[in-house]
């Protein structure tokens, strides 16, 4: 769902790639391999092309790891079909191509163009499930009872055919008109129960639009969008998926998870303590997810509890482990434990995970090259996650400082998001002034803002500030 969008002449993203140090060009070794994996014939695998899948994606992606096919088991129930793009069949071990990809880490996306893990020819090309051609896919099927609770999970490698890519908004004016394909009808269904369930185990979904940068024409539009309804359902099949996953290798006693601790204490408290004078209601013995789940985040006082609560999400990380499970098993998002293995065309450990997965079902040995692999995972993971934030964050900054270049002293209408904290003086440190972050209502810019802020509350603001060199912006209370 885009909540607004404002025009931004032509921006040039070319500092910032080399400030992150992106690479260009795959080198010419990798990228023989990658073609010619490209046009290598399919492994002889289980032949799943009678099952009618679709993907469902943003409309210019054509990277695409996932399709989908929901149907009802006799009897009652669910099953959930999840096809992921085979990666590893395409990707030699030992090879100038893995060597890359482990020099990548995973795609970054940026508004020019994105820096892929893998070469064009495999990712958006012959690994990606694109409509209307077969494609190897590690085929997960995941049944389900009435109330959304698992009941079996089987795995296998499987030649698989999409039969049309779907994108968000589509699929979001199919659902309201009632006339979703037959494949995807039982996403609102299976979508509500997971995220009920989930609400109940003690989930936690931080409802907070995003800022993105798209191009148009010549220019460029700054745009904030919040998930709508399906795309929120289509992100609990993934992270169902990822839970079977983390079941297995728990099992198995070998593994990467995805991992991040529970909520500590006193953030739950702090941020009750905030519900009050932000107008948020806190029924006793709600838990925190389902607050926020019952919220607005395009109204300020919401929109600054979810900003607060995101003190809650900290610590996010990969573990692997071999042999001696993990003390804290669990992502506290999502309250359970949980591994990423839905996304191998972006994500380096997704390719790992998933082959730790095929062996365990199958009840093999988990390859020695994998294994290998798995200690080592986290570290890169945690290097290209901060180049892929930075890239983000990056492109954003640059593309509000661009827009806003032209305003200084002007003022505009701003949420207060966030309150810095008093910093005491004394051991010759001045105090902190006041200040914090606030969101402006147009354009949809984020920044630092002087002065004493009402949390919560609308405030006029002015532009103090806007250097595209530096991609800032800075506001002062009017």
């Amino acid at each position: 769902m885009v909540i607004r969008r404002v025009l931004a002449p032509r921006i040039d993203f070319g500092a910032l790639r080399r400030e992150l140090g992106l690479p260009e060009d795959f080198p010419a070794a990798a990228q023989r391999e990658a073609d010619a994996a490209a046009a290598a014939p399919l492994p002889a695998v289980a032949d799943r092309t009678d099952i009618p899948f679709v993907t469902v994606d943003p409309a210019t992606s054509r990277d695409l790891d996932q399709a989908m096919h929901l149907a009802r088991r006799p009897g009652g129930g669910f099953r959930v079909r999840y096809a992921i793009a085979d990666v590893f069949t395409h990707v030699r071990p030992g090879g100038e191509l893995e060597a890359e990809t482990w020099r990548r880490g995973q795609t970054v996306y940026l508004p020019d163009g994105n820096v892929p893990l893998h070469p064009h020819t495999l990712s958006e090309g012959a690994a990606s499930l694109l409509p209307d051609a077969d494609r190897a896919a590690v085929l997960w099927t995941i049944d389900l009872d009435a109330d959304g609770a698992t009941v079996a999970v089987t795995l296998e490698r499987a030649r698989v055919r999409s039969r049309a890519k779907l994108d968000y908004s589509g699929v979001q004016r199919d659902a309201d008109a009632g006339r979703l394909p037959e494949p995807i009808a039982l996403l609102p269904e299976i979508g509500a129960l997971l995220t009920a369930r989930g609400l109940r185990r003690g989930a936690i979904n931080l409802p907070l639009p995003e800022q993105d940068v798209e191009p148009d024409g010549d220019g460029w539009r700054l745009v904030l969008r919040g998930p709508g309804p399906m795309e929120e359902h289509n992100a609990q099949i993934s992270l169902l998926t990822g839970m079977a996953a983390a079941d297995l290798m728990l099992a198995g006693r070998i593994g990467l998870l995805r991992t991040m601790p529970p909520p500590r204490p006193e953030a739950v408290d702090r941020l009750r303590l905030a519900a009050g004078p932000l107008g948020v209601s806190w029924p006793a013995g709600t838990p925190v997810g389902a607050v926020l789940a019952g919220l607005d985040a395009s109204q300020p006082r919401a929109a600054a509890f979810v900003d607060q609560a995101a003190e809650l999400m900290r610590g996010a990380a990969y573990t692997a482990f071999d042999g001696q499970v993990p003390e804290q098993p669990e992502h506290g998002g999502v309250a359970a434990a949980y591994a990423h293995v839905t996304a191998p065309l972006r994500r380096l450990a997704d390719r790992y995970a998933t082959e730790v997965c095929l062996a365990l079902h199958d009840g093999r040995e988990v390859p020695e090259h994998v294994r290998a692999a798995l200690p080592k995972l986290p570290e890169v993971m945690a290097t290209t996650d901060r180049t892929a934030s930075a890239a983000t964050r990056g492109a954003v900054e640059l593309a509000e400082a661009v827009l806003l270049a032209h305003r200084v002293g002007e003022t505009f209408e701003a949420a207060v998001l966030d309150v810095d904290e008093p910093r005491p003086t004394g051991n010759g440190r001045a105090g902190r002034p006041p200040g914090g972050t606030v969101a402006l209502d147009e354009p949809p810019v984020r920044g630092r803002c002087t002065g004493d802020l009402p949390l919560g509350e609308r405030v006029r603001v002015r532009l103090t500030a806007a250097d595209p060199a530096q991609r800032k912006v800075a506001f002062e209370r009017a």
